[in-house]
C-alpha cells in the first residue's frame, strides 16, 4: 500500500475517532469565537477575522493584520497562549490516530 493511500485511510479513521472529533470541534470553536471578537472589536470583515484567527492559532503569523485596540491586543495574547496548546493538541491527536492505524496493521 502506498504512502498516500495509508495517509488517506488514516485520516478517514482519525475523523471517526471521538477524541479527534472533540479536539477539532474545540479548535473550530476557538477560531469562531476569536473571529467574532475580531469582527466586532477590531471592525474587520468576517473573512479577515477568520483568516487572522486561523493564521494566529496555527502560529503562521504573516503579519498582514494586527489588532489596533488595547482589547484586541490583550485578547490576542491570551488567544495565542491558549490557542497554541489547543492547535498543537489537535494536530498531535490527528497524527497519533493516523500513526496508530499503521501500528494496528503491523500487529
Amino acid at each position: 500500500m502506498n504512502s498516500l493511500t495509508r495517509i488517506t485511510r488514516g485520516i478517514g479513521v482519525a475523523f471517526k475517532d471521538g477524541r479527534v472529533k472533540g479536539i477539532l470541534a474545540f479548535t473550530v470553536g476557538m477560531i469562531l469565537w476569536a473571529s467574532v471578537f475580531y469582527h466586532f472589536v477590531e471592525g474587520w470583515s468576517w473573512l479577515d477575522s477568520i483568516y487572522f484567527s486561523v493564521v494566529t492559532i496555527s502560529t503562521v503569523g504573516f503579519g498582514d493584520f494586527s489588532p489596533e485596540t488595547a482589547a484586541g491586543k490583550i485578547f490576542t495574547m491570551v488567544y495565542i497562549i491558549v490557542g497554541l496548546g489547543v492547535f498543537v493538541t489537535a494536530a498531535t491527536t490527528v497524527a497519533d490516530t493516523i500513526l496508530s492505524q499503521d501500528d494496528k496493521k503491523a500487529d
